[in-house]
């Protein structure tokens, strides 16, 4: 069963909480019909900036997505139980950051029929077939392992052992969505802001630190809302994963700096002058790139001092600020910086329109909405036993 019923009894601030994301969704889906209408000319698009705001949400969330396997492996490999509870929450955020990527990917497309291309049409030496196949087998599987294990804890039963190896899987899986993310990009050679063999690492250690920070900031929502607790320990060994993960995620965008300055190769160091100094007189990335670089030193010298990690007021400053940094590395700087300059060297200003900057907030209030009906559900099934 859905157990959807249990998503629709609660008090007046839930409701208008819904309503508020029903009217975001609702914006977004009204400029998507402009969209159709249109084309993608209502957005900031052009020849030299073919991806933009889109695809750069869809690389974030992705990594979101892959995240989750830094509490069911723990859980599942390591039988460590202080993860037990938030694994489920971790599996859910997984299902809804999977649900994000194939809707910005269902937006960027322009007309929506050609994903039937990738169904009808599959080319196994096409990176995005894999990429595809990755994703859809990465949802389906936490989205049956969430429905199994949710359901076992609600009928009182253990949980099927043919479960199991489903999980197993899913965890080399997790890792390879947002691999094969990475070399969608690192496989064009006409981009030297891609073009490097640490994309696909620097992507796995951005997304082990903003997936964890994010689920951080959800628990301590939950149990400031809800009363849920999902246990000290369980919560310092989290920030004790993205501690590491955000040291190595700063370690290889120092070593990317260093390659392209030292090397004084042009086609790659023009990439990192426009998003940190401005290029050709264009400098409007210039101060969320710094801004990215602030708050990301910023939350690395707060986990890595105990006392502070272990204070939960400057810890959610630290995941806000973690989150927040991989967002303007990955969800602006990384595509915008990879497509300006373009192979011809040409600067594009590349600025997302209200109708693009809507569709995209109307995805974030999907994402936002599942995630409130899935945790609802899952709280009432755990108040219930």
């Amino acid at each position: 069963m859905l157990m959807i019923d249990k998503a629709l009894t609660e008090n007046r601030k839930y409701w208008l909480w819904v309503t508020s994301l029903l009217l975001v969704v609702l914006a977004g889906s009204l400029c998507y019909v402009l969209q159709l209408i249109r084309g993608l000319a209502v957005t900031g698009l052009s020849r030299d900036v073919s991806w933009g705001l889109y695809i750069a949400q869809f690389t974030f969330f992705v990594g979101v997505a892959a995240s989750a396997v830094m509490v069911v492996l723990p859980c599942y490999l390591h039988d460590y139980q202080q993860f037990g509870r938030i694994t489920l929450l971790g599996e859910l955020l997984a299902v809804t950051a999977v649900t994000m990527c194939i809707l910005f990917i269902f937006v960027d497309l322009g007309q929506p029929a050609r994903v039937f291309n990738i169904v009808l049409h599959p080319q196994p030496q096409s990176v995005m077939f894999w990429d595809m196949i990755a994703l859809g087998g990465y949802l389906l599987m936490n989205a049956v392992i969430a429905a199994v294990t949710l359901t076992a804890q609600r009928e009182h039963v253990p949980v099927p052992g043919w479960i199991k190896p489903v999980i197993i899987v899913s965890i080399p899986w997790a890792i390879s969505i947002h691999t094969v993310t990475a070399f969608l990009y690192s496989g064009l050679p006409g981009r030297s802001y891609w073009l490097t063999a640490t994309l696909a690492p620097r992507f796995l250690a951005s997304a082990f630190a903003s997936g964890p920070a994010l689920l951080i900031l959800l628990c301590l929502a939950l149990h400031r809302l809800a009363g849920f607790d999902a246990g000290r320990e369980a919560i310092q060994k989290l920030a004790v994963i993205v501690t590491y993960a955000t040291a190595i995620n700063i370690f290889f965008i120092l070593a990317e700096v260093f390659t392209a300055f030292y090397s004084e190769i042009p086609a790659h160091k023009e990439h990192f002058e426009y998003l940190f100094i401005g290029l050709n007189g264009d400098r409007h990335l210039v101060p969320w790139m710094w801004l990215s670089v602030l708050l990301s030193w910023i939350a690395l010298a707060l986990l890595l001092v105990l006392k502070w990690r272990t204070n939960m007021r400057l810890l959610v400053v630290a995941c806000v600020c973690i989150f927040l940094s991989i967002w303007l590395d990955k969800g602006l700087g990384l595509m915008v910086g990879g497509m300006v300059p373009s192979p011809l060297g040409a600067v594009t200003r590349y600025l997302p329109t209200l109708p693009e900057s809507t569709i995209v907030l109307g995805i974030w209030a999907i994402g936002a909405l599942m995630i409130t009906v899935f945790y609802k559900i899952t709280l009432s099934v755990w108040k219930e036993n």
